[in-house]
């Protein structure tokens, strides 16, 4: 089934410039999204910033212009991505794609934007290969890379663990060999004695169990489990089960999900570290920030009809929130062209979400708004942060 959401909006003090693609005094964004299919539960994103872009209408706009925004549905189907990716560029005519969801997805379009010359903004893809300015100039992720992920856990690794024997255990795919490299990357030449054992699992293997016993035979004391959805708890039930008592054992962002934990025993993720950039907006601690006080207010007055404790609409809302910051900095010129120019320089921009102290910066050689990262250590029934804010600042 297809879910085609447009809305016109009060727009962002621009005009729809001819090389924007719509002649009239419009801006019109594109964006492919899972409203069906497998992830179709990411495509709350799509519905929190369609709300949020109507929410700006509900205020005035910015110098009275119009959004039209076009969100497609693609079912996470790289085929489908592609069909509706060239309707709106070239039906369409759209200014740029922006927050489109997926590795595979986005890669399907990904030289087909570049060769159109149409932005490909804050892809939702942690891969690395978005942030790529010399092959790929019109194309920027919009999260942390998973290699920029991978570098932090290394810093952590060196500063409080110099002398670690570690395990790494990963995803034989590209999500595993990106969080690999950066980790591998930040240890530098310590790499070839630090790590002990290395393994991988294909993505659908049954089961983890020989991997894991393998690694523990290796005497680490330090475990980098590089893994995703059933494969998370598998690890964590796996090491309790062997008795293996790392000293340090991460998981990365996307396996973080205390959904993820729970099959494993709450009581077995104890101490597992992982890492956010994001304040956690059931944490009590964040009840009175005013970012999360808006967030709430936000969809009690937008979306009263959905559960605010979804993050997938708290994702939504702050990558909505940068696209206006972006469009805002265009000013009365909005061309493809002056688009990449704000989206290349941006500076310390703060989104209500993020954590205090970390910001959105980029350059015409830094693709990477987000390199920033807290350590979050999960204490037996939430996720706590720690020390300070560790920084990739790997171009």
């Amino acid at each position: 089934m297809k879910k085609t959401t447009t809305i016109l909006l009060a727009a962002l003090g621009i005009f729809g410039a001819a090389n924007a693609g719509d002649g009239q005094d419009a801006l019109k964004i594109g964006q492919t999204m899972p409203y069906s299919g497998p992830a179709s539960g990411f495509g709350a994103i799509g519905r929190a910033e369609e709300a949020y872009l109507g929410m700006i209408n509900a205020q005035g706009g910015i110098g009275g212009r119009k959004v039209k925004f076009i969100t497609l549905d693609d079912g996470y189907s790289p085929p489908r991505t592609v069909e509706q990716t060239r309707k709106l560029v070239e039906q369409e005519e759209v200014l740029l794609m922006f927050g489109s969801l997926g590795t595979a997805t986005n890669n399907a379009v990904h030289r087909y934007l570049n060769a159109k010359k149409v932005p490909q903004l804050f892809v939702l893809s942690g891969a690395t290969k978005w942030a790529d300015p010399q092959k790929f100039p019109w194309t920027m992720p919009g999260m942390v890379a998973y290699e920029s992920e991978g570098a932090i856990y290394a810093k952590h690794v060196l500063k409080s663990r110099p002398n670690a024997k570690i395990a790494i255990l990963s995803q034989n795919d590209d999500f595993g060999r990106d969080y690999v490299t950066g980790f591998k990357r930040a240890l530098g030449e310590r790499a070839g004695s630090m790590i002990v054992a290395e393994t991988t699992y294909e993505p659908t293997s049954p089961t983890i169990s020989s991997q894991l016993s393998t690694l523990k035979t290796s005497g680490a004391d330090v475990l980098f489990g590089v893994v995703l959805g059933k494969y998370t708890s598998q690890m964590i039930k796996g090491v309790a089960e062997l008795g293996w008592k790392p000293e340090l054992f991460f998981l990365p962002t996307s396996a973080s999900s205390i959904s993820f934990l729970e099959p494993a025993g709450l009581e077995n993720a104890t101490d597992v570290i992982s890492s956010s950039n994001l304040k956690d907006i059931l944490d009590p601690q964040w009840a009175e920030d005013q970012g999360v006080k808006d967030y709430f207010g936000f969809m009690k007055q937008y979306m009263p009809n959905d559960d605010p404790k979804n993050g997938n609409f708290a994702s939504g809302y702050q990558a909505a929130h940068l696209l206006t910051a972006l469009l805002r900095a265009c000013g009365s010129e909005c061309t493809r062209d002056s688009v990449m120019k704000q989206a290349t320089s941006l500076k310390q921009l703060k989104l209500p979400l993020l954590l205090p102290g970390i910001t959105v910066t980029t350059g015409p050689d830094d693709y990477l708004p987000f390199q920033q990262l807290r350590l979050q250590r999960f204490n037996g029934k939430s996720w706590e942060t720690f020390g300070e804010i560790l920084d990739d600042g790997q171009p």
